[in-house]
């Protein structure tokens, strides 16, 4: 399937997939309620998620305190890919979904995309198509796994968050029938598509980083770190970590405004909580409402990239966020939005800030826009870089960054809690959209 017949399917599939998304006040949410100790919103039904408050203190972050609205959704979700082999080529099968945070509307999903909520049907909605193909035994008769690991997603607004990627290759004869709003899309076509705006959804994009080790070049690298002191370096930050959390009232959250119509940072930073209404055509539940959390503006994550002896090596970071799982988890180089930290002094920026919104176009080696999780956050959007700074930038970074390969980078994707979902999606980008000759530069 080449891409303009990708383009053409979407195309069909927006027509047919409308979609409705309404703010409203929050306490006129279907099925959703206040608490009346906590002001924690919750759903009558006591499942899929709560917004509630955490406090956080580290004086190694660039706030040393702060509070703040998070989701909680302790349930594990299914993030699962079939693939098939079609003339040597591997095929994924795809689905056109439409999630009320969408910014674009219709983008490309795994082949299930479900919270435990969601395939137990809480919501009384229809079955999960193709579950079975990645749940229970059967699947380790009809399928070879290609990669299984529990992932985390957006830890500085979900709490210990964690979904189940899986990629399955049938077997030889093993097909399955293709319903509406699934397609098979060859992964040698999601380079374009990868470097468009808003088409490829967050979480497509983590399962394909499981995919990225087999499509990176053939040949002896020299990582700057080996992988056992790298190992060592993660886990030093993580037993160093001094991040304190705890879990507070919603209505506790200090500096945050509670008005009918969201719950916002006094000086309108960061994100505010709002409310919303849906109306879908081609959902399990063509009708619902549901908080959601909408940033101010679009962020900045971003890759430092020099080569060392010869080999094109990353900076990532250790980074401690609010709802981290496991103390602290391995970050890009840049990952904030800017707007937050309008007005504020150098150092209370994020280390090389600076060096990413002045790079020079012909240092850039990717640019692109990319949709967050749009099932519980509004029009969240973040700009995808990758700047050479080049071989005179110092080896010699702070503490808790380290200059890793994209080979290194396909080993830790293996494990749960090692590389955050925004490095996934950087890792997805360097393996996948490769459409140009600067774009195979950043490969090497």
């Amino acid at each position: 399937m080449e891409v303009p017949s990708v383009d053409a399917w979407l195309a069909e599939r927006r027509r047919e997939n409308t979609l409705r998304v309404r703010r409203v006040p929050l306490d006129t949410l279907r099925e959703w309620r206040t608490d009346p100790e906590t002001g924690d919103l919750r759903h009558r039904s006591g499942r899929f998620f709560t917004v509630e408050g955490i406090r956080i203190r580290d004086s190694s972050l660039e706030f040393d305190a702060w509070d703040q609205p998070l989701v909680v959704q302790p349930e594990y979700g299914v993030l699962g890919l079939l693939l098939k082999e079609v003339d040597g080529r591997l095929h994924g099968l795809f689905q056109a979904k439409v999630e009320p945070g969408n910014a674009g509307g219709t983008q490309l999903a795994p082949t299930v995309q479900a919270t435990r909520s969601n395939y137990t049907r809480v919501h009384g909605g229809l079955p999960v198509p193709y579950l079975d193909r990645f749940l229970g035994t059967t699947r380790r008769r009809r399928g070879r796994i290609l990669f299984d690991s529990l992932q985390s997603e957006q830890a500085s607004w979900f709490l210990a968050k964690r979904n189940r990627n899986m990629a399955v290759l049938l077997a030889p004869g093993d097909d399955v029938p293709v319903l509406p709003g699934h397609h098979w899309v060859p992964l040698d076509d999601l380079g374009p598509l990868l470097r468009r705006d808003d088409l490829v959804g967050m979480d497509a994009r983590s399962v394909l980083s499981g995919l990225v080790a087999a499509r990176l070049p053939s040949g002896p690298e020299r990582p700057h770190h080996d992988d056992r002191e790298l190992l060592s370096w993660f886990t030093e930050a993580k037993a160093g970590d001094a991040t304190v959390r705890r879990r507070i009232p919603l209505r506790e959250v200090r500096d945050w405004v509670r008005t009918p119509e969201s719950i916002h940072h006094c000086e309108h930073r960061h994100f505010a909580v709002i409310g919303v209404d849906v109306e879908a055509t081609g959902r399990e539940v063509e009708r619902w409402s549901q908080p959601m959390l909408a940033p101010t503006g679009t962020g900045v994550v971003a890759l430092l990239s020099r080569r060392v002896d010869g080999t094109r090596h990353y900076l990532v970071q250790a980074r401690s966020e609010a709802g981290c799982l496991d103390a602290v988890e391995m970050a890009p180089t840049v990952q904030c939005q800017p707007g937050s930290y309008a007005g504020l002094p150098a150092n209370r920026r994020p280390a090389f800030l600076g060096e990413v919104l002045s790079a020079p176009p012909e240092r850039i080696l990717l640019d692109t826009v990319q949709s967050e999780e749009g099932g519980r956050f509004y029009h969240a959007r973040n700009r995808y870089l990758i700047v050479d700074v080049g071989e005179d930038f110092p080896l010699d970074v702070p503490d808790r960054f380290a200059w890793v390969t994209a080979r290194q980078l396909t080993t830790l994707v293996c494990y749960a809690n090692h590389l955050n979902v925004q490095v996934r999606t950087l890792l997805t980008l360097l393996g996948f959209a490769a459409a140009d000759e600067t774009a195979r530069e950043a490969e090497q």
